[in-house]
């Protein structure tokens, strides 16, 4: 799409719109009660391994002390809650056929009641991995694995806020995975430590097409971790979740890796990033850097949530960025020239992003995030 003249006007605000760590977008007209939405997602460097681990539940191994811990777990909301009051954290390796995950989760009382695979894993405790290996927000995956060491797997074409559904019928085929108790499992009278998990995920089975595509060096994905723990009374010498006054089961707690910022997980674009290495040097492991492509992106986040509180309001979509406090003008981000455009219907939208030099990224009304060719 041409871009028009008429947005090569700039305004002097705009140049303050840099992200995480540079300035407070949100301090800015467009941004203003969207604070949550653009916090800055955690991010973990993952280092390639000749030594398999063993997947039996035990994290202990030597393989294991190659990789280091995430940060704990913190509310799915972030901030704003209360930490978790168990500690929850994860580690993670790879090779050229796995990607493996190691789940450390403090319990004092691990409890477990569903058996069969794909039943709704997380109506018990559990742990689960949420992967976009395509960083686009669509096509992705999610695994779910209790005490009992039940699976939970379920592919999704796209984010259930845009009309999907999920894919219970999709299995992670070659996964492996194993549950240690530290403790005893069921039993109220005893106090525990917790429980550890191993997963084992093939690169094929987290691949879309004929074509497996095997992460190199400087390889992105973004992914998430959540831990469910409901609030549970013994009775009769048998977990059981709390309920109000009323006898409405209480809400579980999410704990999650990288907090999305509100209720509900699938909002991809606020999962953590991934970065693959080979490099085995402790010292020459790479630092994660957000590209600038992840920056710029958090404008056409900004239009789509914009868009999507307009459509609630008017039931129709904004023909105009000005309808949505967004002017359609040039900014600059880290000292480089940028341009926001977006054309729109009542019923479909597309915003687009270009600087000189750098590719231009689109955003739909379901969300997709693509390269404009």
């Amino acid at each position: 799409m041409k871009i028009p003249d008429f947005i090569f006007v700039k305004k002097w605000w705009f140049y303050l719109f840099l992200f995480f760590g540079t300035a407070s977008c949100w301090a800015q007209p467009s941004f203003r009660g969207l604070e949550n939405l653009f916090t800055s997602p955690e991010s973990y460097v993952v280092r390639h391994t000749s030594v398999k681990p063993v997947i039996d539940g035990n994290i202990t191994d030597a393989v294991w002390q190659n990789a280091s811990w995430s940060n704990f777990f913190r509310d799915i909301e972030g901030k704003s809650k209360p930490d978790p009051y168990y500690k929850t954290r994860v580690k993670m390796l790879w090779d050229d056929n796995y990607i493996y995950f190691a789940a450390d989760i403090e319990d004092n009382h691990v409890w477990a009641n569903l058996r069969n695979h794909d039943e709704v894993v997380y109506n018990d405790n559990d742990f689960e991995i949420f992967i976009d290996p395509d960083n686009n927000t669509h096509q992705y995956f999610e695994v779910e694995v209790n005490a009992l060491n039940t699976i939970f797997d379920l592919f999704l074409s796209k984010p259930y806020r845009n009309n999907s559904h999920e894919l219970v019928g999709w299995n992670a085929e070659g996964m492996r995975t194993a549950v240690k108790i530290h403790g005893t499992l069921n039993n109220p009278k005893d106090k525990d430590k917790g429980w550890t998990v191993e997963i084992a995920i093939p690169i094929k089975a987290l691949t879309i097409g004929g074509n497996v595509v095997i992460p190199e060096e400087g390889t992105l994905w973004r992914i998430n971790f959540s831990r469910v723990e409901w609030n549970t009374d013994i009775i009769n010498g048998k977990y059981v979740k709390k309920k109000s006054p009323e006898g409405k089961v209480l809400p579980e707690n999410n704990w999650v890796w990288s907090p999305p910022g509100l209720i509900n997980m699938h909002y991809p674009e606020r999962w953590g990033y991934l970065l693959f290495t080979a490099k085995q040097d402790p010292n020459q492991l790479p630092d994660f850097k957000l590209p600038y492509a992840e920056k710029q992106k958090q404008y056409l986040w900004l239009v789509y949530y914009r868009q999507k509180e307009y459509m609630d309001k008017h039931k129709r979509y904004a023909s105009t960025l000005e309808e949505l406090n967004i002017n359609p003008v040039t900014f600059e981000l880290d000292n480089v020239e940028n341009s926001l455009v977006m054309e729109a219907t009542a019923h479909q939208f597309n915003a687009a992003i270009s600087s000189q030099n750098n590719k231009t990224w689109s955003i739909n009304d379901e969300g997709l995030i693509e390269v404009r060719k």
